[in-house]
């Protein structure tokens, strides 16, 4: 039996790869590709490039307005005045907190509020817009003033409790340089 397999099995390999193949290579063909020679294949003809495009039936298209006919037919068109006037820009107004948040009263020069940690120049903009100028109105705020002014901070939202501007407000309200440069580095 040995014998027979290694004589015939070898063969039979061969011949079922060839059929194989042969199944493939037929089932990729179409019949239009076997049956129609290339040489009786036409491209379809393109028009003359001087050839003018058909006429369409002149009873079906109607005749163009003539310009001129159109413009006597128009009436003048009236100015129109804006009945809304634009409405000024609105600044921020001040937030409405406790007294001591208030802006002071007087001549009294705001503060750097650049000297405070974790203040810009962006955010030393907001809060002038929103009325905070001086350390005194910072270190005099409490819980619900923080909540107020942060909602309004936008993209600096949080900066007032995570940097401390109260306790370095207390510092700087107070004259204490020395006291701050130790807790929160030189100025």
């Amino acid at each position: 039996m040995q014998e027979f397999l290694m004589d015939y099995g070898l063969w039979l390999l061969i011949a079922l790869l060839v059929l194989i193949g042969l199944v493939f290579l037929l089932s990729g063909k179409r019949t239009s590709d076997v049956d129609t020679p290339a040489e009786t294949i036409t491209p379809p003809e393109a028009p003359h490039p001087t050839a003018a495009p058909p006429l369409a039936d002149p009873v079906a298209v109607p005749p163009a307005p003539v310009a001129a006919e159109r413009i006597e037919k128009t009436e003048p068109v009236a100015a129109v005045e804006p009945s809304v006037e634009p409405a000024p820009p609105v600044a921020a107004e001040p937030i409405p907190v406790s007294p001591a948040v208030a802006p002071p009263v007087g001549d009294a020069a705001p503060d750097d509020l650049l000297r405070l940690k974790g203040v810009g120049p962006k955010l030393k903009a907001l809060l002038i817009e929103l009325g905070v100028t001086r350390y005194e109105q910072i270190a005099a705020w409490t819980d619900a003033d923080i909540a107020a002014i942060d909602a309004r901070l936008g993209n600096f939202k949080g900066r007032p409790v995570r940097d401390q501007w109260v306790d370095q407000a207390k510092y700087l309200a107070a004259g204490d340089t020395a006291g701050f440069e130790a807790k929160y580095g030189k100025l």
